[in-house]
Order: structure tokens, then C-alpha cells, then sequence
């Protein structure tokens, strides 16, 4: 009996959708690090030379797409096995009257204001520039 794989890199260019479904469901994740990416806002792209950038906690965002369109706030959860983000402020409410924070997709998102505390993240911005 042929063993399955749960995840292999070469799916990545196959065409077919249920491989592509297949590659994003059981990434590792270090690569599922790579799908909360979200855009940079103009200024961003011309200082950092660069489209998008994995979102970071703190990062301020402005929300593109769904029923919060235009408004902002700070990144204050990340979710990478689900690929969701979770901003402050974006609640969504319940048939009972309680309020939960509301999970974004982050291709519908634009980072406005990085949060540069991290050493690291300071070196992946900068090795793009040099």
C-alpha cells in the first residue's frame, strides 16, 4: 500500500485545487508563517522596497475588504495554524449579546505602521534593501 503524503513543497505549483487546498491545510508552521503576509501601505513599500511583510503583533492595520472596511487598529493576536488575525476593537457579536474578537483573513488587510521591536524582524527589512 502506497503511504500518503500529509505535505510535500512540490505541491505548491501543481494546478490542481485540492493540491493546492492539501499544501495550505498541512504546512509546517514555518511555512504557514509565510500565509498570514499581509500588504504594505504605499509609504511602507517606497521606505522597505518591499510588497508585504509576515503581520506581527502590534503592527497597526486598516481593514480592506468585509463589513469593518476602513477601520484600523492594532494587530493584538495571531493565529498561524488557522491563518487568521485578530484586531483590536473588531468584535463580532452573538445571537446571545456577547462580543468575540473577530478573526480577518489577512489578505484583507494593510499594514499602515510596523512594529519594529524585534531585533530580527529589523534584519529581514533591512536585508531586502542592501
Amino acid at each position: 500500500m502506497k503511504s500518503q503524503n500529509k505535505w510535500s513543497k512540490n505541491w505548491k505549483s501543481s494546478k490542481q485545487v485540492r493540491k493546492q487546498r492539501k499544501y495550505r491545510y498541512n504546512a509546517p508552521l514555518h511555512v504557514k508563517h509565510g500565509f498570514v503576509s499581509v500588504h504594505l501601505s504605499k509609504e511602507l513599500r517606497d521606505k522597505h522596497k518591499r510588497r508585504a511583510l509576515p503581520a506581527r503583533k502590534g503592527d497597526k492595520v486598516k481593514i480592506l475588504r468585509g463589513s469593518f472596511k476602513g477601520k484600523s487598529g492594532k494587530i493584538e493576536n495571531i493565529n498561524s495554524k488557522q491563518e487568521k488575525v485578530y484586531v483590536e476593537g473588531i468584535m463580532a457579536l452573538k445571537r446571545d449579546g456577547t462580543k468575540v474578537p473577530k478573526a480577518l483573513k489577512p489578505s484583507n488587510l494593510m499594514i499602515l505602521e510596523l512594529n519594529l521591536d524585534d531585533k530580527m524582524r529589523q534584519k529581514i527589512i533591512k536585508r531586502k534593501i542592501e
